[in-house]
């Protein structure tokens, strides 16, 4: 299941770097061709418990396909934004291509530093894929841009030691590198961004994801700390969580957030949310929804009996979220795509701060969060963190969030570029859904090595090509130039990956379709 895992990613690293050939899209080579040996180090520490922390069980280490994502982003945004003529994004792809190789590379370094009897092959693999990339970032690179990656890689080193150890088994390494990689890069934008501010420059939007994923994060770390010298259970302390939520938000999140958009937060947010009609009725459909979801979460809890206290919820349970959150995202995606960005960033950090308030058992929601959310824990959530609702947010929005709005002239890009903010959609909501559901009550052959079916594959791909041909009759802003082909490549080899990744799907899937789709 790895080594076919790992043939997959190589299939998408060659198809970027035969589109691009450049000297990133070789980097990009090396770097696949490394990692793909340093896996098998981290996958051999983590079956002899030599790991540095504990990571995630009943997975391998996913180093190869989450070491390709930030690189292979980067290389196709800079691409389609030197076609746009954007040279500011431009180069903010090299940032990111150069950024995210770095990382991969310390994280492979990580796992030979710690294998005992030192691995000569991966030593001297590593060396060459570094030397490459140390070239190339030198001929390519200012010195500004030198700074900031490292900035990115010092950041990264002490958000890992910090939360690998707080939260234990709740990442694999290869999902540490993707989810504390993008965190790292989003704090060290937002500081850039605070340092160098120009009036009426930069889109309020964008200010807003940065300050709320920051702020949530920084937000955990004070109450974790906080927490480990006192009993978070009792009233007092959860007054005090309250407390210092309020005046985190009021005293710094606020006048941060101000002093990027200059004007006060809070007026702009309503501002925008009720600009228009078309964003009334959405808030009204969406809200809706979100009743739903917890209609069928109070549904599943009230039939659980008294006497089952282990029932857990069956994967097609599950996926009356993935629906849900179809319908929720396909008309934003129609209608309004600057409202679904903005209620995508404020639904995350509802949905953080619930975490929060279920991890700490903060009073008077706490101890109901947690009976209510256990119903639906699979083996993925074997932490003391239960994420993978967040993931499947972070799946559907990333695609949206990520899109290079200032390198698509008309709000689109052409061929199969359109459907970028649709990966989510495509790869999570429609994909992985139909296989999971036809695959457990269908199917029959099961693809060598792992629990999944060739039936639910096949399944997924035709309902994704389904889906494709109702965004076209629906969305009038894609047109897709004749790319079909492309698109059914590109839909199979995801739908595939889906079939063999032992990583978070929800997390992973959408960014490898948005990088084909972009490619």
């Amino acid at each position: 299941a790895v080594l076919v895992e790992s043939l997959l990613v190589f299939v998408v690293v060659l198809a970027v770097h035969g589109l691009v050939w450049d000297r990133f899209s070789w980097c990009a080579l090396a770097l696949a061709l490394q990692a793909f040996y340093a896996q098998f180090k981290w996958d051999r520490l983590l079956q002899q418990g030599g790991a540095v922390f504990q990571f995630r069980g009943a997975a391998n280490s996913g180093l190869l396909p989450s070491s390709m994502v930030m690189p292979l982003l980067g290389i196709v945004m800079k691409e389609r934004c030197r076609a746009a003529g954007i040279v500011y994004f431009e180069r903010l792809g090299i940032v990111v291509a150069s950024t995210g190789m770095l990382l991969a590379l310390f994280l492979s370094v990580l796992a030979v530093g710690i294998t005992k009897p030192v691995p000569t092959n991966t030593c001297i693999l590593t060396g060459i894929a570094g030397s490459v990339v140390i070239y190339t970032m030198k001929h390519s690179l200012a010195v500004s841009e030198v700074i900031e990656v490292l900035e990115v890689l010092l950041i990264f080193v002490y958000l890992s030691m910090i939360l690998l150890y707080l939260l234990p088994r709740c990442f694999t390494p290869g999902e540490a590198l993707l989810v504390l990689g993008g965190v790292s890069f989003v704090l060290n934008q937002l500081i850039k961004r605070s340092l160098n501010v120009v009036e009426g420059r930069g889109d309020p939007i964008d200010f807003f994801l940065l300050v709320a994923v920051v702020g949530v994060v920084l937000l955990g770390l004070f109450f974790t700390v906080l927490f480990t010298f006192m009993d978070s259970g009792t009233w007092i302390s959860s007054m005090f969580f309250h407390m210092m939520t309020a005046v985190l938000g009021l005293g710094v999140i606020m006048p941060w957030l101000y002093r990027l958009i200059q004007r006060n937060p809070l007026f702009w947010l309503l501002q925008f949310l009720f600009q228009t009609q078309t964003r009334l009725y959405l808030l009204l459909y969406w809200s809706f929804l979100a009743a739903s979801a917890c209609g069928v979460v109070f549904y599943q809890n009230a039939k659980r009996s008294s006497g089952s206290k282990k029932h857990q919820a069956s994967t097609i349970t599950r996926k009356y979220f993935h629906f849900i959150v179809v319908a929720t995202y396909v008309p934003g995606l129609i209608y309004d795509r600057q409202l679904l960005y903005v209620a995508a960033v404020l639904c995350l950090a509802v949905f953080i701060f619930l975490e929060y308030v279920r991890y700490f058992r903060i009073k008077p929601f706490g101890q109901t969060l947690r009976h209510l959310l256990s119903l639906f824990l699979d083996e993925r959530d074997s932490g003391p963190l239960i994420l993978t609702h967040i993931y499947l947010l972070l799946g559907m929005s990333l695609p949206v969030w990520l899109f290079p709005r200032a390198c698509a002239p008309k709000g689109t890009l052409s061929g199969a570029g359109a459907l970028v903010p649709y990966s989510g959609v495509l790869a999570v909501g429609v994909g992985d859904t139909i296989a999971s559901v036809f695959g457990s009550t269908m199917g029959e052959i099961k693809w060598p090595g792992t629990k999944k079916t060739f039936e639910g594959t096949m399944t997924a791909i035709f309902a994704q090509i389904i889906a494709v041909a109702l965004i076209l009759i629906f969305d009038s802003s894609v047109n897709l130039n004749s790319s079909y082909a492309w698109i059914l490549a590109s839909v199979s080899l995801v739908s595939l990956l889906e079939a063999y990744t032992t990583q978070i799907d929800n997390l992973l899937l959408p960014l490898y379709l948005q990088i084909l789709f972009m490619a």
